[in-house]
């Protein structure tokens, strides 16, 4: 089998990056900035292509990066992931030990206060437990994902209309459309501390946007959801918003995805 890196980044030196991330791999970097060009470089004696759009939204980037692909298997990253050297190695290898896996989820360790997963035993991913992995830690076999017809939402994430998400539809939509996914205990890399591109804290704007976001993830039960979620959260998250408000306004998220007053 043969691999790809897909990194989306925003505004930066590719050359500098594929150094910063520690690139050992083919990658594809999807570079969001002011301007269009191409350059494709040898790099630990890898072939980068490296794309600059002027364009913005990271589902936009990583289907940019889709589209371009050519690998059997390929890795989503984004440009503040650092990874281990044998990347390529584990994820591989990680698909050999599991023929009938679509979608494999990985260990990235995330930076303290960010962290919304860790994974210490394999298994299997389903649409109820997804929400919680990250595009960088997710690797698809790149034809399943096409012959599925799945692409990322252009609606969530970095530089789109609500916030991050779009994800979390990606692999519940590969899923759903009949992918095998599973998760294995195995880390590929670190995660650099940085300011969020989209995290401004759990404002009005974060709970709306997530009601929004559970309208797209749970459809008809997208309130239970939410009620579990502001309730299960309402001494840690819902501080300076009330649960029970939080609640009010991710359902105003949810009636806006529904197109009604």
């Amino acid at each position: 089998m043969t691999f790809e890196l897909l990194v989306s980044s925003v505004e930066k030196d590719v050359r500098k990056l594929a150094v910063d991330m520690n690139i050992t791999s083919k990658a594809i970097i999807i570079n969001q900035t002011d301007h269009f060009s191409y350059e494709e470089f040898e790099h630990n004696n890898k072939t980068i292509r490296a794309y600059s759009f002027n364009e913005k939204g990271v589902g936009l980037s990583r289907n940019n990066a889709l589209m371009r692909a050519d690998a059997d298997i390929v890795l989503f990253a984004d440009e503040d992931i650092v990874y281990e050297s044998d990347l390529e190695e584990k994820v591989l290898k990680a698909f050999d030990d599991n023929p009938d896996a679509d979608m494999i989820m990985f260990n990235v360790e995330q930076s303290k206060g960010r962290e919304t997963y860790h994974i210490d035993v394999p298994g299997n991913v389903n649409r109820f437990n997804c929400g919680r992995y990250s595009a960088y830690s997710t690797a698809v076999r790149l034809e399943a994902v096409r012959k599925a017809g799945v692409t990322f939402s252009l609606l969530f994430g970095g530089g789109a209309k609500y916030s991050n998400g779009e994800d979390s539809l990606f692999i519940r939509q590969c899923i759903e459309a009949g992918l095998k996914c599973k998760k294995v205990p195995v880390n590929l890399g670190r995660e650099t501390e940085r300011e969020s591109t989209w995290f401004k804290g759990y404002n009005e704007k974060f709970f709306f946007d997530r009601g929004v976001l559970y309208s797209f993830l749970y459809k008809k039960t997208a309130f239970l959801w939410a009620f579990r979620f502001c309730f299960t959260k309402r001494k840690t998250i819902c501080l300076d918003i009330k649960w029970t408000d939080a609640l009010k306004i991710m359902k105003e998220g949810m009636r806006e995805a529904h197109g009604k007053d």
